[in-house]
Protein backbone atom coordinates (compact mmCIF):
# COMPACT_ATOMS: atom_id res chain seq x y z
CA UNK A 1 0.00 0.00 0.00
CA UNK A 2 1.32 3.42 -0.94
CA UNK A 3 1.36 5.68 2.13
CA UNK A 4 3.06 8.90 1.13
CA UNK A 5 2.91 9.30 -2.63
CA UNK A 6 5.40 8.58 -5.37
CA UNK A 7 8.05 11.21 -4.63
CA UNK A 8 8.37 10.35 -0.93
CA UNK A 9 8.43 6.62 -1.67
CA UNK A 10 11.09 7.16 -4.33
CA UNK A 11 13.26 9.13 -1.88
CA UNK A 12 12.87 6.38 0.76
CA UNK A 13 13.71 3.73 -1.84
CA UNK A 14 16.84 5.58 -3.05
CA UNK A 15 18.09 6.17 0.51
CA UNK A 16 17.36 2.54 1.38
CA UNK A 17 19.57 1.36 -1.48
CA UNK A 18 22.65 2.82 0.27
CA UNK A 19 24.85 0.34 2.15
CA UNK A 20 24.00 0.03 5.83
CA UNK A 21 20.70 1.89 5.48
CA UNK A 22 17.64 -0.18 6.32
CA UNK A 23 14.00 0.67 5.62
CA UNK A 24 13.40 2.48 8.94
CA UNK A 25 16.58 4.56 8.68
CA UNK A 26 15.76 5.42 5.06
CA UNK A 27 12.32 6.59 6.13
CA UNK A 28 13.76 8.70 8.98
CA UNK A 29 16.31 10.28 6.64
CA UNK A 30 13.67 10.98 4.01
CA UNK A 31 11.43 12.71 6.55
CA UNK A 32 14.40 14.71 7.83
CA UNK A 33 15.34 15.84 4.32
CA UNK A 34 11.76 16.78 3.51
CA UNK A 35 11.58 18.82 6.73
CA UNK A 36 14.83 20.69 6.01
CA UNK A 37 14.76 24.31 4.87
CA UNK A 38 14.84 24.35 1.07
CA UNK A 39 18.31 25.93 0.87
CA UNK A 40 19.81 23.16 3.05
CA UNK A 41 18.11 20.41 1.04
CA UNK A 42 19.38 21.97 -2.21
CA UNK A 43 22.89 22.29 -0.71
CA UNK A 44 22.80 18.57 0.16
CA UNK A 45 21.62 17.62 -3.32
CA UNK A 46 24.24 19.90 -4.90
CA UNK A 47 27.07 18.43 -2.79
CA UNK A 48 26.09 14.92 -3.91
CA UNK A 49 25.98 15.99 -7.56
CA UNK A 50 29.29 17.88 -7.38
CA UNK A 51 31.05 15.04 -5.57
CA UNK A 52 29.86 12.54 -8.16
CA UNK A 53 30.97 14.85 -10.97
CA UNK A 54 34.36 15.95 -9.57
CA UNK A 55 35.72 13.16 -7.37
CA UNK A 56 38.33 10.96 -9.03
CA UNK A 57 41.31 8.81 -8.08
CA UNK A 58 44.59 10.39 -6.99
CA UNK A 59 47.13 9.92 -9.78
CA UNK A 60 49.73 8.81 -7.22
CA UNK A 61 48.08 6.73 -4.48
CA UNK A 62 44.67 5.92 -6.05
CA UNK A 63 42.55 7.23 -3.16
CA UNK A 64 39.55 9.40 -3.89
CA UNK A 65 40.07 13.15 -4.21
CA UNK A 66 38.77 16.15 -6.12
CA UNK A 67 42.29 17.06 -7.28
CA UNK A 68 44.84 15.39 -9.53
CA UNK A 69 46.87 14.50 -6.44
CA UNK A 70 45.40 14.08 -2.95
CA UNK A 71 46.52 16.32 -0.03
CA UNK A 72 48.62 13.51 1.51
CA UNK A 73 50.58 12.78 -1.67
CA UNK A 74 51.13 16.48 -2.37
CA UNK A 75 52.36 17.21 1.17
CA UNK A 76 56.10 17.88 1.50
CA UNK A 77 55.78 17.15 5.25
CA UNK A 78 55.02 13.46 4.64
CA UNK A 79 57.67 10.72 4.39
CA UNK A 80 57.37 9.67 0.74
CA UNK A 81 59.89 6.84 1.22
CA UNK A 82 57.44 4.87 3.39
CA UNK A 83 54.27 3.62 1.69
CA UNK A 84 51.40 1.91 3.51
CA UNK A 85 49.24 -0.29 1.29
CA UNK A 86 45.55 -0.34 2.26
CA UNK A 87 42.47 -1.84 0.66
CA UNK A 88 40.22 1.22 0.52
CA UNK A 89 40.04 4.97 1.15
CA UNK A 90 38.13 4.12 4.38
CA UNK A 91 41.17 2.20 5.64
CA UNK A 92 43.40 5.19 4.81
CA UNK A 93 41.05 7.40 6.84
CA UNK A 94 41.22 4.96 9.77
CA UNK A 95 45.03 5.29 9.95
CA UNK A 96 44.87 9.05 9.51
CA UNK A 97 42.55 9.25 12.53
CA UNK A 98 45.28 7.94 14.84
CA UNK A 99 47.61 10.73 13.71
CA UNK A 100 50.81 8.71 14.24
CA UNK A 101 51.72 7.63 10.72
CA UNK A 102 53.67 10.18 8.68
CA UNK A 103 54.28 8.22 5.49
CA UNK A 104 52.13 8.08 2.38
CA UNK A 105 49.62 5.47 1.20
CA UNK A 106 48.70 3.32 -1.73
CA UNK A 107 45.03 2.33 -2.02
CA UNK A 108 44.41 -0.97 -3.78
CA UNK A 109 40.67 -0.35 -4.18
CA UNK A 110 40.03 -4.04 -3.54
CA UNK A 111 41.82 -7.31 -2.83
CA UNK A 112 42.69 -10.40 -4.83
CA UNK A 113 39.67 -12.70 -4.68
CA UNK A 114 39.68 -15.50 -7.27
CA UNK A 115 36.23 -16.74 -6.21
CA UNK A 116 34.80 -13.40 -7.38
CA UNK A 117 37.04 -13.21 -10.42
CA UNK A 118 39.26 -10.44 -8.96
CA UNK A 119 42.90 -10.94 -9.84
CA UNK A 120 46.03 -8.79 -9.45
CA UNK A 121 45.19 -6.86 -12.64
CA UNK A 122 41.81 -5.80 -11.21
CA UNK A 123 43.26 -3.77 -8.32
CA UNK A 124 45.92 -1.03 -8.40
CA UNK A 125 48.98 -3.29 -8.12
CA UNK A 126 50.40 -2.06 -11.44
CA UNK A 127 50.30 1.52 -10.16
CA UNK A 128 52.00 0.40 -6.92
CA UNK A 129 54.83 -1.31 -8.83
CA UNK A 130 55.40 1.88 -10.83
CA UNK A 131 55.65 3.88 -7.57
CA UNK A 132 58.17 1.41 -6.17
CA UNK A 133 60.62 2.27 -8.95
CA UNK A 134 61.26 5.53 -7.08
CA UNK A 135 63.07 6.03 -3.77
CA UNK A 136 61.12 3.80 -1.36
CA UNK A 137 62.63 2.46 1.87
CA UNK A 138 59.68 0.51 3.30
CA UNK A 139 56.37 -0.88 2.14
CA UNK A 140 53.90 -1.52 4.97
CA UNK A 141 51.11 -3.88 4.01
CA UNK A 142 47.97 -3.03 5.96
CA UNK A 143 45.32 -5.11 4.24
CA UNK A 144 42.54 -6.55 6.39
CA UNK A 145 43.10 -9.86 8.20
CA UNK A 146 40.62 -11.69 5.97
CA UNK A 147 41.60 -14.62 3.76
CA UNK A 148 41.61 -12.30 0.74
CA UNK A 149 43.56 -9.59 2.59
CA UNK A 150 46.20 -12.11 3.66
CA UNK A 151 46.46 -13.57 0.16
CA UNK A 152 46.87 -10.06 -1.28
CA UNK A 153 49.57 -9.27 1.31
CA UNK A 154 51.52 -12.41 0.44
CA UNK A 155 51.22 -11.71 -3.29
CA UNK A 156 52.54 -8.15 -2.83
CA UNK A 157 55.36 -9.38 -0.57
CA UNK A 158 56.51 -12.02 -3.08
CA UNK A 159 56.34 -9.49 -5.92
CA UNK A 160 58.17 -6.65 -4.14
CA UNK A 161 60.88 -8.45 -2.13
CA UNK A 162 63.16 -9.16 -5.13
CA UNK A 163 63.46 -5.37 -5.60
CA UNK A 164 65.25 -5.13 -2.25
CA UNK A 165 62.59 -2.97 -0.58
CA UNK A 166 61.81 -3.70 3.07
CA UNK A 167 58.31 -5.18 3.24
CA UNK A 168 56.45 -5.31 6.56
CA UNK A 169 52.96 -6.37 7.63
CA UNK A 170 50.90 -4.70 10.34
CA UNK A 171 51.01 -6.73 13.55
CA UNK A 172 48.27 -8.71 15.16
CA UNK A 173 45.85 -6.76 17.24
CA UNK A 174 43.65 -6.30 14.23
CA UNK A 175 41.21 -9.22 14.57
CA UNK A 176 40.93 -11.80 11.82
CA UNK A 177 37.99 -10.87 9.65
CA UNK A 178 37.92 -7.33 11.07
CA UNK A 179 37.66 -4.25 8.87
CA UNK A 180 40.20 -1.51 9.57
CA UNK A 181 37.59 1.24 9.36
CA UNK A 182 35.75 -0.24 12.37
CA UNK A 183 38.79 -0.68 14.65
CA UNK A 184 39.64 1.74 17.42
CA UNK A 185 42.70 4.02 17.22
CA UNK A 186 44.68 2.27 20.02
CA UNK A 187 44.43 -1.12 18.30
CA UNK A 188 45.41 0.42 14.96
CA UNK A 189 48.42 2.12 16.58
CA UNK A 190 49.55 -1.15 18.22
CA UNK A 191 49.21 -2.96 14.90
CA UNK A 192 51.29 -0.27 13.18
CA UNK A 193 53.97 -0.19 15.90
CA UNK A 194 54.22 -4.00 16.00
CA UNK A 195 54.48 -4.56 12.25
CA UNK A 196 56.82 -7.32 11.17
CA UNK A 197 59.04 -7.67 8.16
CA UNK A 198 57.80 -10.14 5.56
Amino acid sequence: MELYGGEVNRLIEELGSLPGIGQKTAQRLAFHIIGMPEDRALALANSITEAKKNVRYCKTCCTITDRDECPICSSAARDHKTIMVVESPRDLAAYERIGQYNGVYHVLNGVINPSQGIGPADITLKELMIRLRGAVDELIIATNSSVEGEATAMYISRTVKPAGIKVSRIASGVPVGGDLECIDEVTLQRALDGRVEL
